[in-house]
């Protein structure tokens, strides 16, 4: 059973003031709904209801009207009352969707500070290690009132990759991305080439199944490096005479925050991050395995830009083949035509 306290008026009011004060207590109700909640459709809604007394209200406003009568004041408080707990609470239990309702509460974002590192200890190859990208989110996920399913995680691409390896006047080996290249696709996928789209599928991403009661909270992260051999005589020489005299690479990414409906592929972009690794070895073949390669630049690479605004993902972003699998080591001859020496997996 539901208790109502009905307010009690001065029984001084003359007919008159009681009216007014009646008149005065439904425009307060409809202006602080309108200024308290927007209202828009459901405005209208709590205005219906009000004016399903209005009728009675308005003949007891009519000139020289009779004094109010407590019942008239009882069902007054009573619709009034009912009319605001229906237009709040609906406003309450709207649902927002998923879409609407992640919240990311941290990004970090960087690019380690240390050096490329350089690793001569192979007479065959010369490896480099470069600085690791890093990125990592905290999310919370209010209830999810339907019965579905969303990942939540981190999804790259490449956008320009130049990764040159000069053999003094013979040549260069080139690893390249022909359709990127030739700007047939805007980016490739940097998947792990087993859990498409995702970058990888383990603290790469989480999964929410619904429908929960409750907030759930999430962290996702990733890393991501450049840990190539070169090798030092020509690729495609049978010779192992050290002619290596320079290494050149400069790759740019794209990496979103991403939620994606396992059911209906909907796709929502949480957060969109740049960034770039460059680097410049210089070599001198002719000097002892150990002392050939210097770092030239950079020392310390330029850090990750987190967008103000979202940009949508590339088709070919979220499809096979990734960046490994479609690249391709390529000798381009100082004199003669360029040749296929890897050819790409897919």
């Amino acid at each position: 059973m539901l208790n109502l306290t009905v307010p009690t008026f001065p029984s001084v009011l003359s007919a008159q003031g009681g009216s007014v004060v009646m008149e005065m207590l439904i425009k307060l109700l409809l202006r602080r709904l309108g200024e308290q909640r927007g209202l828009g459709r459901e405005k209208g809604a709590c205005r219906s209801k009000l004016m399903v007394i209005l009728p009675a209200v308005s003949m007891r406003l009519s000139s020289s009207p009779p004094p109010p009568s407590p019942e008239l004041w009882a069902l007054l408080w009573t619709v009034l009352q009912f009319s605001a707990m229906g237009c709040i609470q609906s406003l309450k239990c709207k649902p927002k969707s998923f879409r609407d309702s992640v919240i990311v509460l941290e990004l970090n974002t960087s690019i380690d500070s240390n050096p490329t590192s350089i690793d001569e200890a192979s007479s065959v190859v010369l490896r480099y290690r470069t600085p690791h990208f890093r990125a990592h989110a905290r999310l919370l996920v209010p209830p999810v009132a339907a019965k579905e399913t969303w990942t939540i995680g981190w999804i790259q691409a490449c956008n320009h990759m130049m990764f040159y390896n000069t053999y003094g006047n013979k040549g260069m080996s080139s690893w390249e991305l022909p359709d990127l290249r030739d700007g047939k696709i805007q980016a490739i996928s940097d998947s792990d080439g087993v859990n498409y789209p995702w970058y990888g599928n383990t603290t790469e991403t989480c999964t929410v199944v619904g429908p929960t009661k409750k907030d759930s909270k999430f962290a996702v992260s990733m890393n991501d490096n450049f840990y190539p051999s070169v090798t030092w005589g020509v690729p495609v020489s049978d010779s192992n005479v050290p002619l290596l005299s320079s290494i050149q690479r400069d790759q740019s990414f794209t990496t979103w925050l991403v939620a994606i409906n396992q059911s209906t592929s909907e796709t929502v972009v949480l957060r969109t991050i740049h960034w770039r690794m460059r680097l410049h070895i210089q070599v001198d073949p002719e000097k002892p395995l150990g002392q050939r390669a210097v770092l030239k630049e950079p020392v310390t690479q330029e850090q990750p830009q987190i967008l103000s605004k979202n940009e949508p993902i590339p088709p070919n972003a979220m499809v096979k083949p990734n960046a490994n699998d479609a690249q391709v080591l390529m000798w381009r001859p100082k004199k003669g035509d360029p040749m296929v020496v890897i050819p790409p997996k897919y």
